[in-house]
């Protein structure tokens, strides 16, 4: 068996054993079976899966802009950061060990077949900022909304980037 040195997901410097189908994780005597996702291409299971959080994420946002004049009203958002380092550590593993390991975080749970659930909280900042200027907060989340189907727009061309490149061995031209 080949082992490769990589670093989990809290920096720590562990080995890693490739073998059949499986990946496991071996740090300081602790010992945890991480089993790879049924897609077998890594890096458009990534890209989908950004896809989606940005359309779920697009949802959330027309939804505090079309739902902000109602009572008790409180903006919400999807856990950016967190889904952003998830997906960065999924990649650095993808990296080290050719599979691909998504972990769950607080507020992204990946489950069985290439599913996944977000957790949308409350945005304090937005809340904030809605009852202090009304306007900034819509520009704001106009903005969040910009940057979003930006992040959408590009996931998409790399994948049908991507699906075209593998569509067409050799050199094509678009």
């Amino acid at each position: 068996m080949k082992y490769k040195r990589c670093r989990d997901e809290k920096n720590n410097i562990v080995q890693r054993q490739q073998g059949r189908g499986q990946n496991e994780m071996w740090n300081m005597g602790r010992r945890t079976m991480n089993l790879p996702t049924l897609t077998t291409d890594n890096i458009t299971e990534v890209l989908l899966k950004i896809i989606e959080f940005t359309q779920h994420r697009q949802k959330i946002l027309i939804q505090n802009i079309n739902t902000m004049h109602s009572d008790g009203f409180a903006p919400k958002d999807l856990p950016v950061d967190e889904f952003s380092k998830l997906m960065a550590q999924a990649l650095a593993e993808h990296a080290c060990s050719g599979q691909l390991i998504l972990r769950d975080g607080q507020n992204v749970k990946f489950g069985a077949n290439g599913t996944f659930e977000t957790i949308a909280a409350i945005d304090e900042d937005a809340k904030s900022l809605f009852e202090l200027n009304r306007d900034e907060y819509l520009r704001k989340q106009i903005d969040k909304m910009l940057e979003n189907s930006l992040n959408q727009r590009i996931a998409a061309d790399l994948l049908k980037q991507k699906q075209t490149n593998e569509s067409c061995p050799g050199r094509c031209f678009n």
